[in-house]
């Protein structure tokens, strides 16, 4: 339940409600700005922080400080009561009804015994606690062990390799690439993605004398940067955000998530041939000489050394079935992902153990910093009854179009604006409307496609659609905001649909 929605004046949510659209409008014109995301989401939190203590929103203790009380071990796995709280012992339930500071127990050396370790309390900031760390530390340790194994060279190893393979045919090469972009976006983030794709395939088709498939070949890869972003739990924020909150495991995601990947990448990249007109070579004297010119990359060129090239790669299958096996192992079962995660990424830093700065460095806190500073606002909104306000607009659309009214608003709000406050305010509304966490319900899903395919619309939509913009103009091929939108609306909205009649498809199934 929304803690503190019902003792909120209307004026108090509407002023608050206000500050949110303005984050948001910020959000979405950060280039115009030009203030990171950071920024505006961290001058928000302070904003609502000071206004929410001021007008009695947040319920704190003094200075502001909520007390935080370790649990015993013989309490920790206490049966929760109808309220949903932990079995309270009998002074704290009493003094729970008088509305009263709780009792204290008696000490325990008085009774003859020992006080456990775990028996005290933490007076915390209530934005310490608002903050997702589960979150924070997935996106830390996950960025931290893709930068090392990329040192490696194994991703442009793979991309050379798979380039060699097609004999550069531009249709072979557009299946490749296409699906080299999906697996990449699986596994690294959208940007990172599209730039080792993006880049090859501008030095591949300038090579191949065919500049002119260079704007259809990166629009399809940039789209597909967002389908890939749906295939695991860890290859998008929206859908950590959701697993989290829905309590989805790896493996439960991609089973469900794969087969709509599959269908969304084919129909994509046979639209995109279509309309670019992308075909095989005509002869075979054509196809004699691409296979010639491609044959001339050298995968092996980005490789410094070959034992740390094969460590990575074992290192990467070790993470993914980690992951996978999360909750199958007895040794990882009750850790967070988070956990296994920045594991991985410290034991990949030992090898750079001397000049770990530099992947420090690398780390995106902007984004980190971005994160917790978002989770902040949010906090403050459901204190403010805002999410409660925005709640009942959900289950109105619901209740009018179903799950997928939800889905296409999602998406909708998405193609204009950042899909991480999106799915983060959409996953704590879910939550508050005692949505269960489970990957059988089709809310969870609406939000996972709605948010990472709107950002398919436009190119402010999404970082690689930015990116994929960004390679087109450095090659003199560049595309307007509307006339991206003409040329990408039509992939969009294919896969929307493909993605409403799979939701359909889930609901009869599962």
């Amino acid at each position: 339940m929304l803690a503190s929605g019902g003792h909120v004046s209307a004026g108090i949510t509407t002023l608050f409600g206000l500050l949110l659209v303005a984050m948001i409008a910020g959000l979405a014109l950060e280039e115009k700005i030009h203030a990171k995301k950071s920024i505006i989401t961290g001058i928000s939190a302070l904003v609502c922080l000071f206004l929410a203590a001021n007008l009695g929103v947040m319920p704190a203790d003094v200075g502001g400080h909520v007390p935080v009380q370790a649990v015993a071990p013989s309490e920790e796995h206490a049966e929760p009561s109808e309220e949903g709280e932990t079995a309270k012992t009998g002074a704290e339930r009493e003094s729970s009804k008088t509305g009263q500071p709780e009792a204290a127990d008696p000490p325990q050396e008085e009774k003859g015994e020992h006080p456990p370790a775990q028996q005290h309390q933490i007076h915390l900031p209530h934005w310490v606690l608002g903050i997702e760390w589960g979150v924070i530390a997935i996106i830390l340790g996950a960025s931290l062990f893709v930068d090392v194994t990329s040192k490696s060279g194994i991703f442009t190893w793979v991309a050379v390799k798979l380039t060699k393979k097609t004999g550069g045919d531009p249709l072979y090469l557009l299946l490749a690439y296409g699906g080299l972009t999906v697996m990449f976006s699986a596994f690294l983030n959208n940007v990172t993605a599209m730039i080792i794709v993006g880049s090859l395939t501008a030095v591949s088709l300038k090579r191949l004398s065919q500049q002119e498939l260079l704007l259809g070949f990166l629009l399809v890869e940039g789209l597909l940067t967002n389908v890939g972003g749906l295939l695991t739990l860890i290859s998008s924020v929206p859908n950590i955000i959701v697993g989290q909150a829905a309590k989805i495991s790896f493996v439960q995601f991609f089973l469900v998530a794969a087969p709509y990947v599959v269908i969304a990448t084919a129909a994509t990249l046979f639209v995109g041939a279509k309309l670019f007109k992308i075909g095989r070579l005509a002869d075979e004297e054509a196809r004699a000489s691409a296979g010639e010119l491609v044959g001339g990359f050298d995968e092996n060129d980005g490789i410094d050394s070959p034992g740390f090239f094969w460590f990575s790669a074992g290192a990467f299958v070790a993470f993914i079935l980690a992951l996978a096996a999360k909750d199958l192992n007895p040794l990882t079962r009750h850790l967070d992902m988070g956990f296994i995660a920045l594991g991985f990424g410290a034991v990949l830093l030992l090898i750079y153990k001397h000049e770990v700065d530099k992947f420090y460095a690398a780390v995106d806190w902007d984004l980190l910093a971005f994160f917790a500073t978002l989770f902040v606002v949010i906090n403050v909104m459901e204190h403010a009854g805002v999410l409660a306000a925005i709640g009942k607009l959900v289950a109105w659309l619901i209740g009018v179009g179903g799950k997928l009214a939800l889905l296409w608003s999602a998406a909708a709000f998405s193609s204009v604006t950042d899909n991480i406050p999106l799915s983060a305010m959409l996953a704590k509304i879910l939550v508050a409307q005692g949505t269960e966490p489970s990957f059988r319900v089709m809310e969870w899903w609406a939000v996972v496609f709605g948010s990472n395919l709107g950002g398919n619309l436009t190119p402010i939509g999404s970082a690689s659609t930015v990116v994929a913009v960004t390679i087109m103009a450095k090659h003199e091929v560049p595309l307007s905001f509307v006339e991206f939108v003409k040329k990408a609306a039509p992939f969009a909205v294919l896969q929307l649909i493909l993605a409403s009649g799979y939701l359909l498809l889930l609901s009869a199934i599962l």
